[in-house]
This record gives structure tokens, C-alpha cells and sequence, in this order.
């Protein structure tokens, strides 16, 4: 019997939003299968308790029987105790007016852009109902076929990605998923990039008063054309320039996402909220680099690649801790997120909602799975909200910047 060839460390293949996509250049003819993640992001036990979290007695027999580190499923009357936890939360607050409405979520554990497809991909595992939002792909104004592969490889304790927000446009968007999304109980926020504020601001008209488009994440970590490529999200001006022009196109919640890779972000972060941004995300991936296994050369085809997954957690949680110090809109956090630990930590340095991203592509059931969790962990503290749990660590006072250096302080 000819013994089977050992499989090369470099032969790993990860589904990407709606695409399938290796890390080895040399299968591209071979039909891809989906490899589970290992280590940082491995899937937990649907039902398991989060170890070393103490149980929190209220006297209630719900709470004792939650208390039960692998339940099957809840008793009616754990269940109906879950049910009276408010989890629900307004991510445009100041847009609640009869005419214009906020965007109300039922929880807020959403799915980050470009992790979760059109939210269709995976109607067949996860029920997408109970998921509080869903932030679609990175839409452009036209067609783009992104990056050349490779386009995704493993890190320790993430990934790298350099789709290049490959995307039908903006039109076939509407044309074949807004029919859907209109059927829909869970709202779809479309993610929107563009190389101009032209591309932005017209992108945002089209999506206007679309049926199902609930309201729009602006991607503004894209090269500004008109300024040599500088990314908007790296300058303060660039940055309240985009955000200000789609505001004015548009009455659809708008959310802006900030980039990690600046110096300081927090007045990024004020020019966006002066600018008329309704919530703010933080963080997009951070730059970073993978070497082929020769090291003769960059490993990604774009060479540059955006680095998510656990591993950029702790600058996650600096920004949003920062930033939650100098706006007073609302904050989703992504980066890392995944276990309740993880949207615990972001709750407490001032976060409303989190996005689950990376950690999907090994267990896509972990953003309903965490709702369902955030809720028991309120029952179980004797809770009827979560909201009490938000800014907990947050200081009295706002504090210096990590860009003054004072972890460098002796």
C-alpha cells in the first residue's frame, strides 16, 4: 500500500465571505474544502459555562438550574426568565425621531463586514434572525475583482486578508439582496468603501430608502485618489470630509469605521461625531505582512494584508476605551471577539455592541451562541438589562492617550 503524502503546512484553505480562497497558490485547480480553525479561535461548547466565571445566586430557582455548567437546553421557567433580559440597544440614537426612526437591534452581538457574506451564505447553519445585525460586504459603486491571490493566510492567534473588497457594486447589491433583506427581522447595514468622496456620497444615495438596507457602515480605510492614496481614516480632515458629504446624502443610520493604524485616533474619532456620524466601529484590521516559505518574497499577492482575529484584541480594546473617553456616541467594537469574556471586556471600556468576525470562519454560530450567553450572564448577576454593564472600567476623568507614551513612563 503506497502511503498517503503528509499535506504541506501551506496547504490551508479558508471560506472568506462568499468566496473560497487558499493559501497555496499551487491547488488553485483543485476543489477547495473549509478547514476549522484551531487554537485562538476554537469553536466553545454551545451550552458550556465560560470557565472561571463565578455563578451569581439571586435566590431564584431559574438562576439555579442556569447555574448548571452543560445544560441541554433551559427549563420554561430559565427561559422565561431569559426572555423578560432586555438586550436591546439603539445604535443611532439621535435619529429617533417618527420621521427618521434609530437603528434598534433585539441584542447587540452583530457580524462584521466581509466574515458573513450577504448574511444568506449561511441561512443553512445559523437561524440569522437572532443575530442583532449584520454588516454586508464591502460594497463600491462598480464592480471589483480584487486582489490577486493568495488573499488569506493563518497568524498565530488570527488571520491575514487581502480580498481587496471584491463585490459585485453597489446596483447588483440592491438588485439581488435588497428583496431578500427586506423579508428579513434582522437588520442589514451595508459596509460601503470608495476610492473618492464622490464614490462614497453616491454609493450612499443609492442605497437611500432601499427596502431592507437598514443602515450604512462607512469603510473609510480605502486610498483617497485625490489626495496621493492617503487613506481617509488616517487623516482627521479626510475623515470628517466623507463623513460629512454621506450625511448629507442620506437619512440612513450611519456608522463610520476606524482605522487602528494611526498615531492617535481620537480626534479622528471627534471629527467623525462633529461630522454627523451616528455610531462609530473600532477597529478595522490592522496592516501586517506574511512571508512565503521560501522568504523570497511577500507572501500575499497584494503584500500587505489586514490582520484581524484575537491577536489585535488588546489594541481593540485601547481604542475603544479611548475613544469612548472623547465621544459621546455610540461605540460597536470589533477585534477578537471570541467568547462572552471577550464583549464583557468591550462593554466595560465603553462599548454598546460588539461585531463577531474572524471567529466565525470556525464556528459560525458563535454571534447568536454569544447573545444567548450575554443574556444568561445578566440573569445570572440579577440583571434585567445589560446596559449597567457598559463603562464599567472606564476612568472618572479622561485620561492621557497611549500616544503620549505612558506605557513607556519608568
Amino acid at each position: 500500500m503506497t502511503p498517503k503524502k503528509a499535506k504541506s503546512p501551506k496547504q490551508v484553505l479558508i471560506r472568506f465571505g462568499d468566496m473560497r480562497v487558499g493559501t497555496d497558490s499551487n491547488r488553485s485547480k483543485r476543489t477547495p474544502t473549509v478547514r476549522k480553525a484551531k487554537g485562538a479561535i476554537e469553536p466553545a461548547d454551545r451550552f458550556k459555562a465560560p470557565a472561571g466565571r463565578p455563578r451569581v445566586e439571586t435566590g431564584g430557582s431559574a438562576v439555579a438550574d442556569l447555574g448548571a455548567p452543560t445544560a441541554a437546553r433551559p427549563t420554561l421557567a430559565v427561559q422565561a426568565a431569559l426572555d423578560r433580559i432586555d438586550l436591546s440597544v439603539d445604535l443611532a440614537p439621535a435619529r429617533g425621531a417618527p420621521d427618521h426612526g434609530g437603528l434598534v437591534l433585539d441584542n447587540p452581538i452583530l457580524v462584521a463586514s466581509g466574515t458573513f457574506g450577504y448574511g444568506v451564505e449561511y441561512g443553512e447553519v445559523v437561524d440569522v434572525q437572532r443575530i442583532g445585525a449584520i454588516c454586508c460586504k464591502g460594497t463600491t459603486l462598480r464592480p471589483r475583482a480584487g486582489n490577486p491571490p493568495p488573499r488569506v493566510t493563518e497568524t498565530p492567534g488570527g488571520m491575514l486578508n487581502a480580498i481587496g473588497l471584491q463585490n459585485p457594486g453597489v446596483d447588483a447589491v440592491i438588485e439581488k439582496y435588497g428583496p431578500i433583506w427586506q423579508g428579513w427581522k434582522v437588520p442589514v447595514i451595508v459596509n460601503v468603501a470608495g476610492e473618492s468622496i464622490e464614490d462614497y456620497v453616491e454609493v450612499a444615495r443609492r442605497l437611500d430608502g432601499v427596502p431592507g438596507v437598514a443602515g450604512i457602515e462607512l469603510n473609510i480605510s480605502c486610498p483617497n485618489v485625490g489626495k496621493g492614496g492617503l487613506q481617509f481614516a488616517i487623516d482627521r480632515d479626510a475623515a470628517r470630509a466623507v463623513t460629512a458629504a454621506v450625511r448629507r446624502a442620506t437619512d440612513l443610520p450611519l456608522l463610520v469605521k476606524l482605522s487602528p493604524n494611526v498615531t492617535d485616533v481620537r480626534p479622528i474619532a471627534k471629527a467623525i461625531e462633529e461630522a454627523g456620524a451616528d455610531a462609530i466601529c473600532a477597529i478595522n484590521t490592522l496592516s501586517g505582512l506574511a512571508v512565503s516559505a521560501d522568504r523570497t518574497r511577500a507572501f500575499l499577492g497584494n503584500t500587505y494584508g489586514g490582520l484581524s482575529g484575537p491577536a489585535i484584541k488588546p489594541v481593540a480594546l485601547r481604542i475603544v476605551y479611548e475613544v469612548a473617553q472623547v465621544v459621546s456616541i455610540p461605540i460597536v467594537a470589533i477585534g477578537g471577539v471570541t467568547n462572552l469574556d471577550d464583549v464583557l471586556d468591550f462593554l466595560a471600556c465603553g462599548a454598546v455592541a460588539v461585531q463577531v468576525g474572524t471567529a466565525i470562519f470556525a464556528d459560525p454560530e458563535l454571534p447568536v451562541r454569544l447573545g444567548d450567553e450575554l443574556r444568561a450572564d445578566c440573569l445570572r448577576r440579577g440583571l434585567d438589562s445589560y446596559r449597567s454593564l457598559i463603562g464599567t472600567a472606564l476612568p472618572k476623568r479622561t485620561g492621557a492617550p497611549s500616544a503620549k507614551g505612558a506605557e513607556y513612563r519608568p
